[in-house]
């Protein structure tokens, strides 16, 4: 094994991408951050690094090294911290999209709040995909059909995609075709790509009439009941509104594609275990 000094500077660099900022996080000078990452390269007898430009650049050897010092320094802290105490008092992160966030999670996040009033949460919302890490998200609530790769995922929530509007933007609803939708605005959830990704699906392809706004996911929802576009969301998303008749489903797929709990692998710390046990209980009620 190489150095473990070696090793810590490599990860410090590969975190922040600085030999400076490395040597700051590390407390040496970054002279010193470059004599340990070419010692460590030595020791290896491979290329960890890229020298051809003006910028350092991570080799293909170099990425692999600094997602498993990654992982590993990130297991012995995560050990660490439950070993002090300090893990059972760091918030409960949970991450999931802003859609999902506003329309179900945070309607119902008060019955946990009042079942765990000694557990702090946060909602992190967010279109990307963020993966569970240890000292971060601990849970992430991820619609699509799974799994996946170096995570586990149970399924929490049924969500087929459906098409939406408001019903004085599509009078003509019931005999409208998927081609006729290129006439009217859209709107879309930043991040994400459903609009052409459901248009292509129908072999309808878009045109300079298609006009799409792109906004956070909350507003997605807030814009559809006010007729500002047509959306493809999940039915569980705009469920009341479609039952109160703010709002029609013009398509509706039926996909095997659900909202997950996507956690890492590992025996799970009192909060979280605590908050999937609720999630779960709450998700059940509301099928």
């Amino acid at each position: 094994m190489p150095p473990l000094s070696a090793l810590r500077a490599f990860a410090a660099y590969a975190t922040s991408r600085s030999v400076t900022e490395a040597g700051a996080a590390l407390n040496v000078s970054h002279a010193a951050i470059s004599q340990q990452l070419r010692a460590l390269e030595a020791h290896l007898g491979i290329a960890l690094l890229d020298r051809s430009g003006r910028q350092l650049h991570l080799t293909p050897a170099g990425a692999q090294l600094a997602q498993a010092l990654t992982d590993g320094f990130g297991t012995i802290a995560a050990a660490v911290e439950a070993l002090t105490g300090a893990e059972s008092e760091r918030p409960l992160q949970v991450g999931c999209t802003p859609s999902f966030a506003a329309t179900w999670l945070m309607p119902r996040l008060a019955g946990f709040s009042a079942a765990h009033p000694e557990i702090e949460t946060m909602i992190l919302p967010s279109p990307q995909l963020t993966d569970p890490a240890a000292g971060g998200i601990d849970v992430a609530i991820r619609y699509g059909t799974g799994p996946w790769p170096g995570l586990l995922s149970d399924p929490l929530l049924p969500a087929p995609l459906v098409v939406a509007a408001a019903p004085h933007l599509v009078p003509d609803a019931p005999s409208i075709d998927a081609a006729d939708l290129l006439n009217l605005p859209w709107l879309q959830e930043l991040g994400t790509n459903e609009t052409s990704r459901w248009l292509a699906a129908r072999g309808v392809v878009q045109s300079h009439r298609t006009r799409v706004t792109h906004v956070p996911g909350n507003l997605m929802i807030d814009g559809l009941r006010d007729g500002i576009g047509i959306a493809v969301t999940t039915r569980l998303a705009i469920a009341s509104d479609l039952a109160a008749g703010r709002l029609v489903a013009l398509f509706e797929d039926d996909t095997d594609s659900e909202y997950h709990l996507v956690t890492r692998p590992g025996v799970p710390r009192p909060p979280l275990r605590a908050f999937l046990a609720w999630v779960r209980k709450t998700a059940r009620k509301a099928k």
